[in-house]
């Protein structure tokens, strides 16, 4: 079990920061350790239940305690967000998972350039995320370890070298799991056509994408080749994957997840003007 120190400052409470939070509590973080600024109060209320933090309402002077700061809020709210709070942690760490940010636009919100901005997914929420990290050069090599140890308590995580492939971490992964949950909603549909049960044809599709992810993950083998180790020709898998080349569904993922890098860097543009 890791046991960290530090003092920690989360700028947003929701699912995001409850992921961390509970990750960082079993690894031995004690509640005391957090301030949280959440201003609604019924996910204010989850905190205290869940965590046992009382979150404050509005950015006050008990942040200047923290050596990091995440910010876990949406990225049309971040420059808002960030006014009151600037004054109070400019000598901390800052950690953003909000999406589409860039940290030229952050470091100005709160008046630093140690700023790590990365993007997450959903499966953090049980602790089987990946996140992609991008540091800024005054970001030191403890504060990476730092950020580092809080990421590891939801998952996996990579570090990219150029602040613009976040936005293909975006599409990838950020937006990823909305890609299966597709995939997992087509498959039950089908299955239920095909006579199996709601119940029943759910559990194949999620046990199936499932059990081939970590396949996957074990092999030393392409994706290619292991499509092939189950595509005999003439056979089922060759029929249905035959059908999907001739609706030309590859090209439009592809496309799909073009569009979603896009939109990434149109939010950037967007909210990082304030």
């Amino acid at each position: 079990m890791t046991s960290f120190s530090n003092h920690m400052a989360f700028i947003g409470g929701g699912n995001m920061a409850s992921a961390i939070i509970g990750g960082l509590i079993r690894q031995g973080m004690r509640p005391d350790q957090f301030t949280v600024v959440e201003p609604f109060a019924d996910t204010a209320a989850k905190l205290l239940k869940d965590f046992g933090i009382n979150a404050l309402p509005a950015a006050g002077p008990e942040l200047a305690r923290a050596d990091l700061v995440v910010w876990a809020v949406k990225p049309q709210v971040f420059s808002e967000a960030a006014a009151p709070v600037m004054p109070h942690t400019r000598n901390a760490l800052h950690l953003s998972v909000a999406a589409g940010i860039r940290t030229d636009s952050i470091g100005r919100w709160v008046d630093t350039d140690r700023v790590v901005r990365c993007m997450p997914n959903t499966p953090a929420l049980v602790g089987q995320g990946i996140t992609g990290l991008f540091a800024c050069p005054s970001v030191t090599p403890a504060d990476q370890t730092l950020v580092e140890q809080v990421i590891a308590t939801t998952g996996q995580f990579i570090w990219v070298q150029q602040e613009s492939q976040l936005d293909a971490v975006t599409a990838l992964s950020g937006s990823g799991p909305a890609y299966v949950f597709y995939f997992l909603e087509a498959m039950t549909e089908a299955g239920v056509g095909m006579g199996l049960s709601a119940k029943q044809a759910y559990q194949l599709a999620v046990a199936t994408f499932s059990g081939a992810s970590g396949l996957a993950a074990a092999s030393t083998e392409s994706p290619e080749v292991l499509r092939q180790r189950v595509t005999s020709k003439g056979g089922t898998t060759y029929a249905a994957l035959t059908a999907m080349e001739a609706a030309g569904i590859k090209p439009a993922f592809i496309k799909a997840m073009q569009m979603a890098e896009q939109r990434a860097r149109e939010l950037g543009d967007e909210f990082g003007k304030a």
